[in-house]
């Protein structure tokens, strides 16, 4: 084949762009990215922030640092969504050319472009995409940030943190109330628009970073429906930097909430309180009413003044263990003096909303594709929830999701009996005789597909990660080690 030809059809060798990307060492990449980070976490640690500077210089201008940059935002979720310039680095040569135009020299940040996403109270939450290139030098100052984030974190903050989770906050609620002696007031925490109003003069002058890059990214402005508007405030959600800035902005809030009761640790100790946050949901336990009102509050309302941020009225409150709270999708709630934790009912609601909006938009689908829509969805949300007391939640969901599939199998066969009904989606299978699943083919052998019930799924309790523990600082890394281990076991 001449070269025109093989130009015509899109055949010939790759380009010298393609062949870089595709031959990339990532192992030694990310030990390179490694290294930095270690250092630049030591560096933080002994609070010798000229180095830090030196060394974040040095790793959001090295080779490594721009490649698992690039590698990161063209694999995540986001990675076909596009900004306002509507480039998406699909190719392994689109991919080496935009590692390449990682420059700062002549950096401009673009609008972001903004959509909506539905929240579970009815509400839209605005969010902010970046172009390409600002995601990817992002995630290039990302990994030179979050060493110094994680080093100086509130050890009792859980949210968007390496080797954190979650299930970290919920265990430690329940470390914190289970004890017959533990307090007994909580203070639920609610920020006004928490990400919209971050004060980006408090930003620029405490964040660790290149101010130039930072302030760029803050006032780079939205577009929306054809129109550009200036950002004055706020990060943007949806910036893959934003979790980390605004982790960073709301660290010291435990410190601030301690100093608010007592000076000294000792002295502190009968007021029993205690600071759960994630990223910005928090709860503060406390001995008192009076305590939590009277001192943590105003303490709280003053942190947040000085960052741009304001307590909701109508959504912080004081509430005894007894009565109960939800937080971050469970409910923890004393019965009788034992704290159980359980899925919260406005989870439980939504899960069982998203169940049937899948039924009655597939009224016509094969059972099979039902199914695998269906299983993703109960799967992931009993696992959310694996660590819980959540058995006879997950039972009486699998029941729920029964009904709607036998409405849904009987609707489709109006003239049929209930028994040929039966016959025609259900199995049986040992003592289970509703079975909803389906046969299907697969490389000439008949394999049957099931329903995925949550109520399969064992409930194992949560080991919290240590509060100390920082995932950059190398005598830890055995302990994240076993951690990751166990996590894969299960």
């Amino acid at each position: 084949m001449t070269a025109a030809g093989a130009k015509a059809t899109g055949a010939g060798a790759p380009s010298h762009a393609e062949l870089m990307w595709c031959q990339a060492d990532w192992s030694r990449i990310k030990e390179d990215v490694k290294r930095l980070q270690v250092r630049i976490a030591k560096a933080t640690m002994e609070g010798r922030w000229g180095k830090v500077q030196a060394l974040q210089r040095l790793l959001t201008r090295s080779h490594s640092g721009k490649m698992l940059a690039v590698k990161r935002v063209t694999e995540n979720r986001g990675k076909s969504t596009s900004g306002v310039d509507g480039r998406i680095w699909r190719s392994p040569a689109a991919k080496w050319k935009g590692m390449e135009s990682l420059q700062h020299r002549g950096y401009r940040a673009l609008p972001l472009r903004r959509i909506y996403i539905p929240k579970s109270n009815g509400k839209k939450r605005p969010l902010g995409i970046p172009c390409m290139r600002c995601r990817a030098m992002q995630a290039l100052w990302k990994l030179a940030l979050e060493p110094v984030a994680e080093t100086l974190a509130d050890h009792n903050s859980y949210g968007f943190r390496p080797g954190r989770s979650s299930a970290d906050a919920i265990e430690y609620c329940f470390t914190t109330l289970a004890k017959r002696k533990s307090p007994e007031w909580i203070l639920e925490g609610d920020i006004r628009g928490c990400f919209d109003n971050f004060s980006h003069d408090w930003i620029l002058k405490n964040i660790p970073m290149d101010k130039a890059i930072l302030r760029r990214w803050l006032q780079a402005g939205f577009i929306e429906e054809g129109t550009l508007f200036a950002t004055e405030a706020g990060t943007p959600q949806g910036g893959i930097i934003s979790p980390v800035i605004a982790n960073m902005t709301l660290d010291g809030l435990e410190a601030a909430v301690e100093a608010s009761v007592a000076p000294t640790e000792r002295a502190r100790r009968k007021f029993k309180v205690n600071v759960n946050r994630y990223a910005d949901d928090f709860v503060v336990t406390g001995v008192s009413r009076e305590v939590l009102e009277q001192r943590v509050l105003p303490a709280i309302k003053q942190f947040l003044a000085l960052r741009g941020l304001e307590l909701s009225d109508e959504k912080t409150k004081v509430v005894h263990v007894t009565e109960g709270f939800d937080f971050l999708g469970q409910n923890v709630r004393k019965y009788g003096g034992k704290l159980l934790i359980k899925p919260a009912r406005k989870s439980e609601q939504s899960l069982v909303a998203k169940v049937r909006e899948i039924v009655v938009k597939n009224w016509s689908a094969t059972q099979e594709n039902l199914i695998l829509q269906l299983n993703p969805v109960i799967r992931g949300w009993g696992m959310y929830h694996r660590h819980a007391v959540s058995k006879s939640r997950f039972t009486a969901i699998d029941a729920h999701i029964w009904r709607l599939l036998w409405k849904w199998a009987v609707r489709r066969h109006p003239t049929k009996g209930m028994g040929w009904v039966r016959r025609r989606y259900f199995r049986t299978e040992g003592n289970r005789t509703w079975v909803f699943a389906a046969e299907i083919e697969v490389d000439g052998h008949v394999l049957r597909l099931r329903l995925f019930r949550a109520a399969t799924i064992p409930i194992v309790r949560h080991v919290k990660i240590r509060g100390m523990a920082n995932a950059f600082d190398p005598r830890w890394s055995s302990y994240f080690a076993r951690r990751r281990a166990v996590d894969v076991s299960d």
